[in-house]
């Protein structure tokens, strides 16, 4: 587990000089560390290295890590972020082991999510996942080429609008999953989009804390704070290869 500590101090480091290659404060940027396959010991070593922030992208696996990971720090423990896809039938379980979820990415999950906080007496803070790069095979909002195609654009708003009136919902922002490439350079326009899209939503609704956009990982974090991000979601350059 020693690993993770020397990771970790290299990932903040990349962090902070990104930030600051833009004039940015590193300490907008939150790392929040995507422990998905990884035991409850991996995340408790991160923890106890310093990291504060992890995402699950299952909610079956995150329903025994968790509380294995909160038997271990039951006084003060992370938060937990739900970055994958969340399927309709499993969002009470999202709610029940989650603290947000950045990965909203239609009114009908939004709707599920939002009853089930309102039972269990609480506000879930949200995301709204977009594609804006057109990728068939990524979830969210299908939004490629919003600035020029009005009726996209609308029917997004639309959506927004009626998400922001749902009970027991938070939104702060907007995530997305760039393309897998070999030169993160490539993927700088994504972000670039993503970031110009929250700054509308913050003229459209602007009563609401359009406050975050988590975008970047492991491959394309340092592009993705040069281009506004205040998450990065990081699994392997913190935590090591993945055995899946």
């Amino acid at each position: 587990m020693t690993d993770i500590a020397h990771n970790l101090a290299r990932v903040q480091e990349r962090i902070a000089q990104a930030a600051l290659r833009v004039g940015r404060d590193p300490a907008e940027v939150t790392l929040v560390a995507v422990a998905k396959t990884f035991p409850a010991p991996a995340v408790v070593a991160a923890y106890q290295a310093g990291l504060l922030h992890f995402g699950e992208n299952r909610v079956e696996e995150a329903g025994t890590k968790i509380p294995a990971v909160h038997a271990v720090i039951p006084d003060d423990p992370p938060t937990w972020h739900m970055v994958g896809h969340v399927q309709s039938r499993k969002a009470r379980a999202v709610v029940a082991h989650f603290d947000c979820v950045h990965s909203v990415d239609r009114l009908k999950v939004a709707r599920r999510l939002s009853r089930f906080a309102q039972e269990a007496g609480r506000t879930l803070p949200v995301l709204l996942e977009c594609n804006v790069s057109g990728e068939e095979a990524k979830f969210g909002f299908a939004l490629p080429g919003w600035q020029r195609d009005a009726a996209r654009r609308n029917a997004f708003f639309a959506a927004v609008e009626q998400i922001l009136a749902l009970p027991a919902l938070a939104v702060h922002g907007l995530m997305t999953m760039a393309p897998l490439v070999a030169d993160p350079e490539e993927v700088r326009p994504v972000f670039a989009s993503l970031r110009g899209l929250l700054d509308t939503l913050r003229e459209r609704f602007p009563a609401q804390d359009w406050r975050h956009l988590s975008m970047g990982m492991t491959d394309d974090f340092e592009v993705a704070i040069e281009e506004g991000a205040t998450m990065v979601r990081i699994g392997r350059a913190v935590f090591g290869p993945r055995s899946d």
